[in-house]
């Protein structure tokens, strides 16, 4: 580790992985025609519909952390692409469903390939993806994840 990263917050290392693995899956899955969130929300929906699901846009948007407009974005551009099929929910007409169609699943399929390369090559100084400390470290992520992360209001910032 440099000098530079040990004297450095969790916070601001968080961000410089963060932006670490948005560019590098960016350039991994930009040779499919996808970009890094395009490709977390097929990547999810793959992962969804395997699991027997058919996720409305806001279910997909809570399951990534995306905006919900944002979802709606990405869906229609992906839909213009024709890499899932949009469609009203029987039960909800307020809701649109996502599916990938079968140019989606296979876009979808080489693009986990890609970034599950990537993620061997920055799981590898951890013991790789299957070591116990790369397991760790998952886990220490969904901890993090799960703790709530709420701006103060002022009269905390007052204290």
């Amino acid at each position: 580790m440099s000098e530079a990263a040990e004297r450095a917050t969790a916070g601001f290392l968080v961000w410089r992985l963060s932006m670490k693995w948005r560019v590098a899956v960016d350039r991994a899955v930009g040779p499919l025609g996808l970009t890094h969130a395009q490709y977390a929300l097929m990547a999810s929906l793959y992962g969804m519909s395997r699991a027997g699901l058919r996720p409305s846009q806001r279910r997909l948007a809570d399951h990534t952390g995306l905006e919900a407009l944002y979802v709606s974005k990405l869906a229609r551009a992906l839909e213009a692409a024709g890499l899932v099929t949009r469609t009203r929910d029987p039960g909800d007409p307020r809701a649109m469903q996502l599916t990938l169609t079968e140019e989606g699943r296979d876009v979808t399929r080489r693009a986990i390939r890609v970034v599950q390369g990537l993620l061997d090559q920055l799981l590898e100084p951890l013991g790789g993806q299957d070591g116990p400390r790369a397991r760790q470290f998952t886990r220490d992520l969904a901890t993090l994840l799960d703790a709530p992360l709420d701006p103060p209001t002022e009269n905390e910032e007052q204290s």
